[in-house]
């Protein structure tokens, strides 16, 4: 351990002691923490793939803010010099110069068309707001809910060029334990993450615009922070989000998601990519409030969450677009169909471009396919939720170093798949419920891919679902497939009620062709690269909340090996220390 261990000794001496054995040294990364054995403060050892995806990220943002910020100063330069050249084009010709002097024998500066630049002097290159500046300042960045302090540490020693990592905790032992860890870690934590005792929302409003980067990880719902966070973070920087409530966010109380986020979710195949939406969704409401939009480059749902990442700019003139971007969800009850509409329509005249309510609706009463009724959802973000140059990007950035990425195999497997999504399609088909409505065995995915893609549409897979598919052709087409598909392989008579028995009573419009196609397969499935990985142990999943007591229930959670070594350490210490304190009888 070295550095780190000395650390610790130091501490001790210096009268900041505490045991070692209460604690367990966790490393993760280039970082280490020390988690007290009681489980005080919350650490989730499942989100080492949330961490490192995060990693990943900041560590591109950091090189494309670079690029932009040099893309800027090149364009002003250009600007400035088209200035000068012009004040000199529009000089009045009685002005003649003779050796470097004009008529009233003032200096002049000499011509420096001839193959020399102009110099441009400094105030014309600054950011006509005042605000720019030729140098760029290292990014901040703010963990609102930092508890141990991993993540934080791990920012600071892991991605080059941030200059503060700032960790915010209301909880005063998470703050201890924080900034206990920064000690533990060397001088470099030290020397860039600093921790508070404060309440994240209240710091955020009282520091508007003062971060690049702000990352909210919650143990739950992220909606009571978005307000706040929206206005903290510097235009075009980068806000971070993850959710975890994913019951709410997939339609388990569809009550409370519409308290929450202000959408209400549908319970289709889709749930887990409209959860992303609707996340999406309540970000841009919030962030409209103050002339602000977003710009999605990567939003992910992994393990039991799902995790946003988006640039946050100001512009009350792009804010107006918003609607557009926004679509409600009509889901057939019968069948799988479902069908999206719009918030908002443009119209263009005159070099004008006029703001209207979408049109509607989208669907009659009763479902053209097989008669149910739909249920509606949303709104939801029905715009892009990626940006495939950022994605290619990162995943770049995490083959190159896969090292120093603990989690490597899974996160280059969740970015392989969604640089093969397609971009513009929002949610998508499950082609197991398609067989399910119509009780009819299932084609391969190549085959049905193959009959989509010769009808003259696109198709991809989702990193959501294993099984889902995402594609352009319109559900009537996607029917027309499967009754061709059917008509090679029958089915059992149904009654005639049953929506399955309504779609397949009408002849196909379309006649399929199964052949195979060549692009049926991605390149990722071409060259056999996991795309979907297995949980790497049992019980991989969220843990106890900080400062619940571990009892035998709590074997599906962590496991019966992880809670004997648990019960084992207590002993231990109860044993070993006169000092400890019995449990309560009566405490829950």
């Amino acid at each position: 351990m070295g550095a780190d261990s000395q650390t610790g000794e130091q501490e001790k001496q210096n009268g900041n002691s505490f045991d070692v054995n209460d604690y367990t040294i966790i490393k993760e990364g280039d970082a280490e923490i020390l988690m007290h054995t009681k489980n005080e403060v919350f650490y989730n050892k499942t989100q080492v793939n949330n961490r490192d995806m995060s990693i990943a990220v900041l560590r591109t943002f950091i090189s494309q803010r670079k690029q932009e910020h040099e893309a800027m100063l090149a364009r002003r330069r250009t600007k400035a010099a088209n200035k000068v050249l012009d004040a000199k084009a529009e000089k009045p010709g009685d002005s003649v110069q003779h050796n470097g002097e004009s008529n009233d024998g003032s200096e002049v500066m000499e011509d420096t068309s001839n193959g020399e630049s102009c110099s441009i002097p400094e105030e014309q290159t600054k950011n006509p707001r005042g605000k720019g500046q030729e140098e760029l300042k290292p990014p901040r960045v703010l963990e609102a809910l930092s508890a141990s302090g991993l993540r934080a540490l791990r920012y600071a020693r892991e991605v080059d060029g941030i200059s503060q990592v700032v960790a915010l905790d209301n909880d005063k032992a998470s703050v201890e334990a924080c900034r206990r860890n920064i000690k533990f870690n060397g001088s470099v934590a030290c020397s860039k993450v600093e921790s508070h005792l404060a309440d994240a929302r209240v710091y955020m409003l009282t520091h508007p615009n003062e971060f690049d980067v702000i990352d909210l990880d919650p143990y739950g719902a992220p909606s009571v922070f978005l307000d706040s966070a929206v206005q903290s973070v510097a235009d075009g920087g980068m806000l971070m989000c993850t959710a975890t409530d994913m019951a709410v966010l997939c339609g388990g109380n569809g009550e409370v998601c519409y308290s929450k986020y202000g959408s209400y979710p549908l319970r289709g195949k889709y749930c887990h990519e409209m959860a992303l939406r609707i996340l999406l969704a309540s970000i841009e409401s919030h962030a409209n409030r103050y002339k602000r939009y977003i710009v999605p480059v990567l939003s992910v749902q992994m393990d039991f969450y799902v995790r946003v990442f988006v640039r946050i700019y100001t512009s009350a003139s792009d804010m107006k677009n918003t609607p557009l971007k926004l679509s409600y969800v009509y889901q057939c009850t019968g069948c799988d169909s479902f069908h999206l509409q719009t918030v908002g329509r443009t119209v263009s005249k005159n070099n004008s471009v006029r703001y209207l309510p979408g049109f509607g609706p989208a669907v009659a009463q009763e479902c053209s396919d097989c008669g149910k009724k739909f249920n509606m959802g949303g709104p939801l973000w029905s715009a892009p939720i990626h940006d495939q140059e950022w994605v290619a990007a990162i995943l770049a950035d995490v083959k190159s170093m896969k090292e120093r990425y603990p989690a490597y195999e899974r996160i280059s497997a969740v970015l392989t798949t969604v640089s093969e999504e397609l971009p513009d399609v929002p949610l998508f088909l499950s082609l197991h419920n398609l067989c399910a409505t119509l009780k009819c065995t299932s084609p391969s995915a190549v085959i049905f891919r193959s009959a989509v893609i010769n009808a003259g549409y696109r198709i991809s897979g989702t990193h959501v679902n294993p099984l889902g598919l995402k594609t352009d052709a319109p559900m009537d087409v996607i029917w027309d497939i499967m009754r061709c598909w059917v008509k090679n392989h029958p089915v059992k008579a149904q009654p005639s009620d049953q929506a399955g028995s309504v779609i397949l009573a009408k002849e196909p419009v379309l006649q399929a062709n199964f052949s195979r196609a060549v692009a049926s397969l991605s390149k990722a499935q071409a060259k056999k690269v996991a795309r979907f990985l297995p949980n790497p142990e049992r019980h991989w999943g969220p843990k106890l909340r900080a400062g619940r007591t571990i009892t035998s229930k709590h074997v599906s959670l962590l496991g019966p090996k992880a809670l004997d070594a648990i019960n084992n350490h207590e002993n231990d210490d109860g044993s070993n220390h006169e000092d400890v304190e019995e449990e309560p009888a009566n405490k829950q």
